[in-house]
């Protein structure tokens, strides 16, 4: 028998104990984390010391065609399963994992260094204490795929904004953002890990909506409840995958056909180069 929504709250309230005594802690001051960390109150981790199985079932079926080559960020990595797990599955040699508590960052480097990572593996993956609010990177240095994981629900939703100004400014056009929405329910939610979420939400911070079901400057390539039989406990019922490409702006797209122009010396109309990359008219102008 199916359970009713009390009976899934009463489940989660008593799987994540301490997810009200840590907004205790949380303020939009960066030093809180380390708060948290110190205090032990990690919710999201749920006992766990493994990936959440919806990002294995992802990246292994093959639906999305993520490059062979990249770079990626995971922001607020914690304990770094995430990170180690894109660098092993993706292999990819560049795989960053960010925290801006430093305590979080010392746990990812003794989970790297004592977890039986493959030295291949360990290579690609560099853990570091950043803020991610702050970071501002030239177009060359910009990531290929970003994944979030209660990293968008554990901050204050008054920062959200600001979360997704730097997931547009963060990832390359052409990229990915992963997000696996936990706990993915209505608003008002009072039970966390920290706090709520819903697909409107995301769709409103990165950039509003379309007109057709997804944000501005983004393409939606993957949308899916994960199926019951591979969430955790405390996840059934609560999780939502979708994964966003990052819109190739019309100017971006020229800039890169004029560069070949001069080098080869030719010259062609706009509306050619647009249609020579199969993509329509009415593309963002900047």
């Amino acid at each position: 028998m199916a359970q009713n929504q009390a009976e899934v709250d009463a489940f989660h309230k008593s799987a994540f104990p301490n997810a009200n005594e840590m907004r205790k802690y949380l303020t939009t001051e960066s030093e809180s984390w380390d708060k948290v960390w110190a205090n032990g109150l990690t919710p999201w981790e749920a006992g766990t010391s493994d990936i959440q199985p919806p990002l294995r079932w992802l990246v292994e079926s093959g639906e999305v065609p993520f490059p062979k080559e990249g770079k990626a960020l995971v922001p607020g990595c914690g304990r770094g399963f995430d990170t180690i797990y894109l660098a092993s599955a993706l292999g990819w040699k560049t795989v960053l994992g960010y925290d801006v508590s430093t305590t979080a960052v010392a746990a990812a480097n003794d989970f790297l260094k004592t977890k039986g990572v493959p030295p291949s593996v360990a290579a690609s993956v560099k853990f570091d204490a950043v803020d991610f609010f702050k970071l501002d990177l030239p177009d060359e240095e910009k990531f290929d795929l970003i994944y979030d994981y209660t990293f968008y629900v554990a901050i204050p939703p008054s920062m959200r904004p600001a979360w997704g100004s730097q997931m547009q400014s963060l990832v390359k056009p052409g990229g990915y953002l992963i997000t696996l929405m936990f706990p993915h329910v209505p608003e008002p939610y009072k039970l966390g890990p920290p706090f709520w979420s819903s697909f409107e939400n995301y769709v409103e911070v990165l950039g509003g909506s379309n007109g057709s079901g997804g944000a501005n400057g983004w393409e939606i390539v993957y949308n899916k409840i994960p199926p019951l039989e591979i969430q955790s406990e405390v996840h059934k019922g609560k999780d939502r995958m979708v994964v966003w490409r990052r819109v190739f702006k019309r100017t971006q797209l020229l800039k890169g056909f004029r560069y070949n122009e001069t080098q080869f010396g030719f010259n062609m109309p706009d509306k050619f180069w647009l249609q020579h990359a199969g993509i329509r008219h009415g593309l963002p102008q900047r």
